[in-house]
């Protein structure tokens, strides 16, 4: 392995840079918004709100894309971070926000599966915490998740 200068290292993260939009948005992560963690939880968690906010509630096709759509955001940002706290947060957001919509997604097998996958991650995202931030953790998603199915 070759050491790179500074100038050669600054070269090659702008070509990276310059061909993916996650590439960007991971280094945007990197270099912005990794320091304050909390804040760039915020910032998704408005992002996923403002996403279901727009939820078709008449059609349960439209508003099927719109809560992938939303989740989508969800899972780029928590693969950004790496961070099982971060996962936890913004997926409890997601799983709220979705519990709080008109739409009764109880009906439909499809948007249930999708609710009971998040809960698996959240609950695998918790074995990975030291055992007092699970035991916190999981009284916030007793709190949180109304259906909540152990």
């Amino acid at each position: 392995m070759r050491k790179l200068s500074p100038a050669q290292m600054e070269a090659l993260v702008l070509q990276l840079a310059k061909f993916k939009t996650a590439n960007k948005a991971l280094l945007h992560y990197l270099l912005f918004e990794s320091e304050d963690e909390a804040a760039y939880i915020e910032k998704v968690n408005q992002s996923i709100s403002e996403t279901l906010e727009m939820t078709n509630q008449t059609q349960v096709y439209l508003a099927k894309k719109t809560i992938r759509k939303a989740l989508r955001i969800a899972d780029n940002h928590i693969r950004y971070s790496g961070k099982a706290e971060t996962c936890i947060e913004i997926l409890l957001h997601f799983c709220s926000c979705l519990e709080q919509l008109p739409l009764q997604y109880e009906k439909y097998p499809i948007l249930v599966n999708l609710y009971q996958r998040q809960i698996k991650k959240i609950e695998q995202a918790i074995q990975k915490l030291h055992e007092d931030l699970q035991y916190d953790y999981q009284q916030q998603l007793l709190k949180t998740l109304k259906h909540y199915k152990t």
